[in-house]
């Protein structure tokens, strides 16, 4: 139904006569000839639509009757070809720009089906002249076809007798869609989805009075307003999924009283189900997913008696599941998925017996009476309560899944009734007590899924009888005892995951299991070490293992021939460490005791693309190939063992590396820059070494770097670049800390100036939470480094991709703060403690709005805290210790929440949560006119200002106004203007001696 657009390929070749006769095959052969065949071109066929695909023109021979080709209906009076169907014919190329004139001529042909192929081009207005098509396909599966206006007037205006128009996915966003409004009155079928149609749609269309079909569906710059359905339509087949239409359209739904098929998914103009849609009696299919309810569903879902087909997944439709959904007797297919549908499942869903899928929230029991339900897929919701047993009568049920909720009690007996169930999940919920032994009936079985719940006791034998089974998945609850020693018998079991129970051995049934790929024993409590006869599990099969976060003390060798990922990580396994097999792309043994040196054999690996060897006792040197490892290693961990000596020198060319952690090892030598040939490097660590160097300022040029530490080593010298180049260094840098060295001078104002993924330049945030790499065999890995948060060390087992977070604390910066720091306003943490910084705190401080966390304690800094500090709203932890700051601490907001070891070692700090009160009449000291770093001249203005309170307020406000607006404040230091001074000083003095001789004389004339 969406092939690509050109009618008859053989229309641009002038060998081709008008009527196709069997004598025509020369013209068909030469009309193939320019055309690739690949089967990719109709992949959808396959994949999606269930549809055969095969190179069709490959039957076509020279000297052979063309009649008989594939593809190819003759009319068997004249022998003229009436039909030609090259759908899913893996045809694959450009059309020529030459189209021949005779292509008119055609005038036998009446069906023409070019869908599911990857022709490209224009479909050309010769089309039109097929004026006897009755059937025309063109639809395109990759979009790579177009159609300009007066093609599309011409077929629209020509093709008298078309009943069925398929041109889905042909780019007409040069059309407007007023070109439909002559469409025949014959027409039965027209689909247009994906057509990237504008403009408004002629309501029209809808009034054709022969129409059973419309699909417009995925063109979200269409139209509809204003439109009202014609009570009379005889339209069947409905799909405006995707587009724009009022609710004044919905609520004349209810007048295709025909419709059997309705598609308004993706349309946010919902407020809640409308009723009109539940007064569609003949309805059997109903998808509205994507559409943002917010309410519930109506009572009157029990109207649509016909309906066989529902899917409102991911449409945040909240309350509970109605009862009256189990009078919908007809339904197999329920997809209420990724809702937020609460309480119980009703029982009378239980007379849905023809249900084979079911897929949603909270159960309601009324589900027992859809006896036609196939598939019932309600998977994460909020559903509540327990599993109602009537779900036991749905006999036809095919799909069940009720993963991802809040349900709780039992896994009712019942459900052994399922005979012909392929696909059991209720992971992620609340269930307890045993698993059923009523299970083993289901012998249809081979997706079982029980993970992530709190179920106990035993696995019971009947699990054997489900021969079929191939992925059992029961880890993550409290099941104890050992399994059954004949679950062996499951011979096509491939998958099996057994994690997070109470396992104190491995399993001796494993042996048995030849065909096992994938086998995850971890976060068990296995001691000793792997058995020998674990060779005999997957020999030729077994790719994944998982035996992590165990209690293992010995692997002797890994003899399976084809595994590409093992997890031996967080266990006690000690010696040497062993070298896996040349298939291996992820090895994880972290964590453990392993000690010696790395054998260069690891090198021989060279598929590996992650590699964890940290948390272990290991030393000796880097093996130096692991330099030309790095053009197929992406993720790369040594930290926290012994290794010493060099950094590989030379990474090779075509470097792939994206994480790269040192961290806590004995390395002297620093990096060499042939790491910049790992131009995808997002995390570099070499924190807590012993590198003696100056800063490689020329990893700024590293165009993916994201984390740069360089913590605790003896690195010194200045950050400040002399380079004029104008290029910017660190552009994507979130997390820099080179904090714990002996670096110097003033603080890297041109690197804070680069930072521009801290500052907030309209950011795309990440599709992924944490930073990492992903491989698609094994899954997603996360980074992880060591940082100081909240004055603590921590280790961020995941980076948040919006961590943004400098660290320059515990060097010997010196200087002011610079004001440029302001403009980092997605920092989240930010330390400068324990350098030389002076000057004051500058008030752009108050513009990083994301700011969590603020470290400045140990410094020399002096001033004020400014106040707009206290309106920094995620601000939470604040250390300013250890300075020579004064004046009142600001109050409120976050600020209410600061102890007063925030502040201890200021002296001149007054006001909560500082035991020292501050006096309204009591002065800062001269350094407050210190302004953003920069000090003022005066060396004495406050006391002026003092005077000029005493001597009276006009004078002193003009003394005031002198002393901070003089352009030229040095005149007090000349002593251009010292006599006034001394003057002022002399009156002040007088006048206190004057005061105190009357206070003696009255002390006096009250003692007598």
């Amino acid at each position: 139904m969406a092939s690509y657009l050109f009618p008859c390929l053989f229309l641009f070749f002038p060998h081709l006569y008008a009527s196709f006769s069997s004598s025509g095959s020369h013209s068909l052969i030469r009309f193939k000839n320019p055309f690739s065949i690949t089967e990719d071109a109709s992949s959808y066929c396959n994949d999606f639509a269930g549809l055969k695909s095969y190179p069709k023109t490959n039957s076509w021979k020279e000297g052979t009757d063309c009649c008989s080709w594939d593809g190819v209906t003759c009319d068997h009076l004249n022998a003229h070809v009436i039909a030609l169907d090259l759908s899913c014919s893996w045809l694959y190329g450009n059309f020529p720009s030459n189209i021949p004139s005779e292509f008119g001529r055609f005038t036998s042909l009446f069906y023409l089906n070019l869908s599911y192929t990857r022709l490209a081009g224009e479909v050309p207005s010769q089309v039109s002249h097929l004026s006897k098509l009755v059937s025309l396909d063109l639809t395109s599966e990759f979009g790579e076809q177009t159609i300009d206006k007066h093609a599309l007037e011409g077929l629209v205006h020509n093709l008298i007798e078309v009943r069925h128009l398929f041109l889905d996915r042909i780019n007409m966003s040069s059309v407007n869609a007023h070109v439909f409004m002559n469409l025949s009155s014959s027409l039965r079928s027209l689909s247009l989805a994906g057509c990237d149609l504008q403009g408004k749609h002629p309501k029209n269309i809808f009034d054709l009075p022969n129409l059973n079909l419309l699909n417009l569906g995925s063109n979200q710059n269409l139209n509809l307003d204003p439109l009202k359905l014609n009570r009379s339509s005889n339209l069947e087949h409905l799909d405006l999924s995707w587009t724009s239409f009022s609710t004044e359209f919905i609520d004349s739904v209810d007048n295709l009283q025909a419709l059997k098929y309705l598609d308004l998914s993706g349309n946010s103009f919902f407020q809640e189900l409308s009723v009109s849609i539940t007064n569609l009696s003949s309805l059997e299919k109903l998808i509205i997913s994507g559409a943002k309810f917010s309410g519930g569903l109506p009572d009157s879902m029990g109207n649509l008696v016909s309906l066989k087909f529902l899917d409102l997944s991911n449409s945040k439709l909240s309350g509970t599941v109605p009862r009256s959904l189990g009078n919908v007797l007809q339904l197999t297919h329920l997809d209420l998925s990724l809702n937020q549908l609460s309480g119980q499942i009703p029982r009378s869903l239980g007379n849905l017996l023809q249900l084979t899928h079911l897929d949603f929230g909270q159960i309601p029991r009324s589900l027992g009476n859809l006896l036609q339900l196939t598939d019932l897929d309600l998977w994460q919701n909020q559903l509540s309560g327990q599993i109602p047993r009537s779900l036991g009568n749905l006999l036809q049920l095919a799909h069940l899944d009720f993963s991802q909720n809040q349900l709780s009690g039992q896994i009712p007996r019942s459900l052994g009734n399922l005979l012909r169930l392929p696909h059991l999940d209720f992971s992620q919920n609340q269930l307890s007590g045993q698993i059923p032994s009523s299970l083993g009936n289901l012998l249809q079985l081979t997706d079982l899924d029980f993970s992530q719940n709190q179920l106990s006791g035993q696995i019971p034998l009947s699990i054997l009888n489900l021969t079929q089974l191939e992925y059992l998945k029961i880890s993550e609850n409290s099941l104890e005892g050992s399994l059954p020693s004949s679950i062996f018998q499951l011979l096509n079991l491939i998958y099996l995951n057994l994690s997070s129970n109470n396992l104190s051995e491995f399993p001796q049934f494993l042996k048995g299991l030849k065909s096992l790929e994938s086998l995850d024993l971890s976060c068990n409590k296995i001691e000793g070490k792997i058995p020998q006869w674990m060779q005999e599990v997957g020999n030729d099969s077994l790719t994944h293992l998982n035996v992590s976060h165990n209690s293992l003390t010995e692997v002797e060798h890994f003899p399976w021939k084809n595994i590409v990922f093992l997890d031996l990580s967080s266990n006690l396994i000690r010696g040497n460490l062993p070298i896996p097999d040349s298939t291996i792309i992820v090895f994880l043994i972290s964590n453990n005791s392993f000690n010696g040196e790395v054998s260069p054999l690891i090198c021989n690996v060279t598929s590996l693309r992650i590699l964890d060897l940290s948390h272990n006792n290991l030393s000796g040197t880097i093996p130096q190939c692991f330099g030309n490892l790095s053009n197929s290693l992406e993720f790369l961990n040594l930290k926290k063992n012994k290794f010493y000596g060099t950094i590989p020198p030379t990474f090779a060319k075509g470097c792939q590396l994206s994480n790269f952690n040192l961290n806590g090892n004995l390395f002297e030598r620093p990096l060499t820059p042939s790491i910049l040939n790992c131009n995808g490097l997002e995390v570099l660590d070499l924190g807590n070494n012993k590198i003696n160097d100056t800063f490689p300022h020329w990893l700024g040029s590293l165009p993916q770097l994201q984390v740069l530490v360089l913590k605790s080593n003896h690195m010194h010298g200045s950050l400040c670049v002399n380079s004029s180049k104008s290029s910017p260094f660190f552009s994507k840098i979130q997390i820099f800390d080179v904090s714990s060295n002996y670096f110097s001078g003033p603080l890297p104002v041109r690197y804070i100036n680069s930072f521009k993924a801290i500052i907030n330049l309209k950011k795309n945030a990440s599709a992924r939470p944490y930073m990492g790499v992903e491989d698609y065999t094994t899954g997603f890995y996360t980074y992880s480094i060591g940082i100081v948060m909240r004055g603590q060390e921590t280790e961020l087992v995941k980076i948040f991709t919006m961590w943004m977070i400098i660290d320059l604390s515990n060097n010997q910066f010196e200087g002011g703060i610079p004001k440029v720091i302001g403009k980092l306003d997605l920092l989240k943490g930010l330390n400068l403690s324990h350098n030389n910084l002076n000057g004051v705190i500058p008030t752009s401080i108050g513009n990083l709005t994301s700011l969590e966390w603020l470290d400045l304690s140990s410094n020399r800094l002096s001033g004020t805290i400014p106040n707009r500090l206290a309106d920094l709203p995620f601000l939470s932890s604040l250390n300013v210790s250890e300075n020579q700051l004064h004046g009142q601490i600001p109050q409120g907001k976050q600020f209410n929440t600061f102890g007063n070891d925030s502040y201890e070692g200021n002296k001149g700090l007054c006001g909560f949560p500082v035991s020292k009160g501050c006096n309204v009449n009591e002065l800062p000291p001269p350094n407050v006119l210190e302004k953003d770093g920069s000090k003022s001249n005066i060396a004495f203005g406050w006391k002026v200002v003092l005077i000029g309170y005493e001597c009276g307020v006009g004078f002193g406000m003009f003394m005031g106004y002198v002393v901070f607006w003089d352009p030229y404040p040095t005149v007090f230091q000349t002593g251009k203007l010292k006599w006034l001074v001394n003057l002022l000083e002399n009156q002040h003095e007088k006048r206190r001696r004057r005061n105190s001789k009357k206070g003696n004389r009255s002390s006096r004339r009250r003692r007598v």
